[in-house]
């Protein structure tokens, strides 16, 4: 027997955008949030660098909007970018309202804004260099002492429950998740006039990651299920420097460590971004992504070296607190020594296609955050502007349902179907999938591809796809399962989407069209009935 909840609004992931719309909603009705793990787990608790918004006299909204045009390589939506940027003030106020910690300088009141590769001024406003979170921390605090808001951590979310798949006429629209309980395995159904994926990015599906093990994909691949088109999966952002050490897991060097004057060497001490742009270590994450990857490539060796030493240490301790401790843990001081990075996968730039209200194709069914894609990234995500979506939409997409909102009544959802399946006793197999995956994702489908990487790429989900087909269907499900169904049918979105493209645009790169072409437009994927 499934365990019932009834909520107004169901809500899955606790990151800034889920917690946001939460936050929004909750004086008129309650809210259920659903978490993988524990609520403060996911990536907006690992953002250090901080929030893009026009903040100073000096700065303008057109400036924000160009940077933002092209580090998204012209692939960007003009309307979104622009609906963004101007409500980025407003978004940061609303943070501060909320109680926010944000850095000031020492000598007034004033917030200290600092610059990232891409941006032309300095508009990033940080709590530290842990500016997500101070975000996550202050919004969990808010959403905690809500009387409205309940939290359901340890909750894997399976499937969104859509009129269409219960067999009722009219338009499709959701109703309600199913969800796997990791305390006790049972599966439990969510009720809810409105759904909201706000689950993250899926940048787990490749071998080294900076983000949390919950990356998973889960919100674009339960979409595509229900019947969204996705955008743009081919645009998978690799960090360009993340710590390289076996213990480390690939923890992030924010990109402010660059902005502030951190300089990338080769082994041998020589500066190299200055022969790829001439904006050296402050041009886009791509460009730098590839110069990185293409060194260690040119060389044969694993990583890079970054260094800030050359800036008075009390700056540094300062300024990176969080890095600088970190780094120690791991025997490096970047106040004395460069330290060694490598690029990770980091961001999902693609996804759920939505409006500007955030809305997905499907009536009462939203995407917010990287689950999203909105238009405003093109084909590279300008730096520290994510956090800024967040924000943007889970506000208008609150104002959109609280707009439309009213009783829909209590639609009937059948308690999940395990009358066929068995308990497992072949584990091992999900294993072997997981590890193969994110090994051929991140050999075939990484910073550099090429036609004949992409198509062993395909071949290969392919029969993945079908396997776990066969495995989830026969026994019951398991967080693992689950995850590896959600990983190989992004991993199948994303190769498709890179298959289709046959130019060099941001963070795609392929060595047979290395070449942009002239005009090119959004990659959308739309899902087939049986599908």
């Amino acid at each position: 027997m499934s365990r019932h909840y009834q909520h107004d609004i169901v809500i899955i992931g606790a990151g800034a955008a889920g917690l946001t719309l939460a936050l929004e909603l909750a004086n008129h009705h309650r809210v259920a949030i659903l978490t993988k793990a524990d609520i403060r787990e996911g990536s907006t608790l690992y953002a250090q660098g901080g929030v893009a918004a026009v903040l100073s006299d000096k700065d303008t909204i057109n400036s924000h909007i160009n940077d933002t045009i092209d580090a998204g390589v012209e692939l960007g939506d003009p309307d979104a970018i622009r609906f963004t940027v101007e409500h980025s003030k407003e978004s940061i106020d609303w943070l501060i309202d909320q109680g926010v910690p944000f850095t000031r300088n020492n000598d007034n009141e004033e917030y200290h804004l600092t610059k990232e590769g891409g941006h032309s001024h300095r508009r990033i406003i940080h709590s530290a260099d842990a500016t997500g979170r101070a975000i996550s921390k202050t919004l969990i605090q808010n959403a905690s002492n809500h009387s409205n808001i309940e939290f359901f951590p340890d909750r894997v979310a399976i499937d969104i429950v859509t009129t269409k798949k219960l067999g009722i006429s009219g338009p499709n629209r959701a109703v309600g998740v199913y969800a796997l309980n990791l305390d006790d395995d049972v599966i439990e159904v969510f009720h809810g006039g409105f759904v909201s994926l706000a689950c993250g990015g899926s940048s787990k599906v490749y071998l080294y990651t900076s983000n949390p093990d919950t990356a998973s994909g889960d919100g674009i691949a339960m979409a595509w299920r229900a019947g969204c088109r996705v955008a743009n999966m081919e645009f998978n952002q690799f960090h360009p420097t993340c710590l390289y050490d076996a213990k480390a897991k690939t923890f992030l060097i924010s990109e402010a460590v660059r902005g502030e004057g951190g300089k990338l060497l080769l082994p041998d001490g020589s500066q190299f971004m200055s022969k790829f742009d001439h904006r050296a270590e402050l041009a886009p994450r791509d460009i730098v992504a590839r110069a990185i990857d293409h060194e260690m490539k040119r060389l044969g060796i694993h990583h890079v070296l970054l260094d800030i030493s050359h800036k008075d240490e009390g700056f540094i301790k300062e300024h990176f607190p969080t890095i600088y401790k970190r780094c120690l843990e791991y025997g490096h001081d970047m106040t004395k020594d460069p330290i060694p990075v490598v690029p990770a996968a980091h961001y999902t730039c693609g996804g759920v296609v939505v409006n500007q209200h955030s809305s997905t194709d499907i009536e009462n069914l939203y995407a917010i955050g990287e689950t999203a894609y909105t238009g405003l990234h093109g084909a590279n995500r300008l730096a520290s502007n994510s956090l800024l979506e967040c924000i943007v939409f889970a506000r208008s997409a609150a104002q959109d349902i609280l707009d439309k909102h009213h009783d829909m009544g209590l639609i009937e959802i059948p308690d999940w179907d395990e009358s066929k399946v068995t308990n497992s006793d072949e584990d091992v197999v999900i294993t072997h999938n997981w590890q193969e995956l994110r090994r051929f994702m991140w050999d075939y489908v990484g910073i550099v591809r090429t036609d004949k990487r992409l198509l062993r790429a395909k071949h290969r989900v392919d029969l993945l796809l079908s396997e776990i087909q066969e495995f989830y269907t026969n026994y019951k499900v398991s967080n693992d399962l689950l995850e590896l169904r959600n990983l190989a049918m992004v991993a199948d979105l994303i190769i498709r989407s890179a298959m289709s493209r046959k130019e060099s645009r941001g963070l795609h790169f392929t060595l047979d069209y290395p070449n942009k072409e002239e005009s090119s437009s959004p990659t959308i994927l739309t899902p087939k009935i049986t599908e």
